[in-house]
């Protein structure tokens, strides 16, 4: 079989931020491998077929040895990307990274509004983001903006897509909240309604055409609202792999929640191993595992009957079919609650994620 074409590396749990959408688990992590330890794990990517490492957290800012990191996935030779709130970025440390050998930077944004933005990250960032922006577009590496959309914030998606231009991005990102972790806790306040997602899809489309040529936007639309689910992760074990702070190896960002799975660790196990012959990894794979619709549907190779982790959060039960595919038997569960969004007013408030 192929390798991952992506290692997903979750360098720390740690931030500064508190975002109330956060896909990080529920009970964060608080160990966390050496830099030898990733060093090594990026050499192991690479010889099973990764070509990228996604550097990512919490905020991988927040490690003195990132710079040592970056250096470790290139001579690896991975396309390295930096995911990051851009907090603790300074004009030196951008200089080390670049010079390690960073090729992509990917910032994080809430809002277009100071005080919006705040809000939902949980903290005051908002000024220090479009100072790290600043400084990242002095240097010759790709940059991506990425805005999470939701509820209370849909609705200004036309002065997101003007800022991330303003800010010389070559890439916008406007992805739609996942339910999970902390993003399923605060669903009722971050659920959007059918109206705005009607609206921001027809804005999208007349924002791809007119910036064509000058900057990229990608859109990740809600699963909710869809009618059949996406192909979570590109399939379960199939194209990533992600690692936790502490060296767990995953199939998705949010299989933790999946009871009954044990993940292993780098530290114990070769990322080949892993890859190929870890009961997790080999769990959801092929078809063998489907139950009706999905057995017999003949969008079981496209979609692979959606996201694991959904049917489990959704349906108490992995095997499911993912809820959010109109074929389910338990697709009413997800009509129920888009049903109750655009019938009144969202929750106010939120619960905020913990700090490790």
């Amino acid at each position: 079989m192929t390798g991952p074409r992506a290692l997903i590396a979750e360098l720390t749990h740690r931030c500064p931020l508190r975002c109330a959408y956060c896909s990080n688990p529920l009970r964060l992590e608080r160990n966390e491998l050496g830099t030898a330890s990733w060093t090594r794990v990026f050499g192991e990517a690479a010889a099973l077929g990764a070509v990228h490492a996604h550097l990512t957290g919490g905020e991988p800012l927040a490690r003195a040895d990132l710079a040592a990191l970056v250096r470790g996935a290139r001579e690896a030779q991975l396309y390295v990307n930096l995911i990051t709130s851009g907090i603790g970025l300074s004009e030196r440390r951008m200089e080390e990274l670049v010079a390690a050998g960073l090729d992509h930077i990917q910032l994080s944004f809430q809002d277009v509004d100071e005080g919006a933005a705040d809000e939902i990250a949980g903290a005051r960032v908002h000024a220090r983001k479009l100072a790290a922006a600043e400084i990242v577009r002095r240097y010759p590496v790709a940059f991506t903006v990425n805005i999470v959309v939701h509820r209370r914030n849909l609705d200004r998606l036309d002065r997101m897509i003007r800022l991330a231009e303003e800010l010389g991005a070559s890439r916008l990102e406007a992805a739609h909240v996942q339910y999970y972790g902390w993003a399923l806790e605060n669903r009722p306040a971050l659920m959007p309604t059918r109206a705005q997602v009607e609206r921001s899809l027809a804005l999208l489309a007349r924002e791809q055409e007119r910036r064509k040529g000058r900057m990229r936007i990608d859109y990740v639309v809600p699963d909710y609202y869809a009618r059949y689910p996406k192909a979570c992760a590109g399939g379960w074990g199939r194209s990533i792999m992600v690692i936790d702070p502490a060296g767990r190896a995953l199939p998705c960002h949010a299989a933790g929640v999946i009871p009954g799975l044990e993940f292993d660790n780098v530290e114990q196990r070769p990322l080949e191993w892993i890859w190929e012959k870890s009961p997790a990894f080999r769990r959801f794979r092929g078809e063998d595992w489907m139950r009706e619709p999905c057995r017999s549907c003949d969008r079981r190779a496209i979609d692979f009957g959606g996201c694991r982790c959904q049917a489990f959060l959704l349906t108490g039960c992995a095997e499911n079919a993912d809820p959010v595919c109109s074929l389910s038997p338990a697709h009413s569960l997800v009509q129920a609650i888009v049903e109750a969004t655009n019938s009144g007013e969202p929750a106010l408030g939120w619960v905020y994620r913990s700090q490790p």
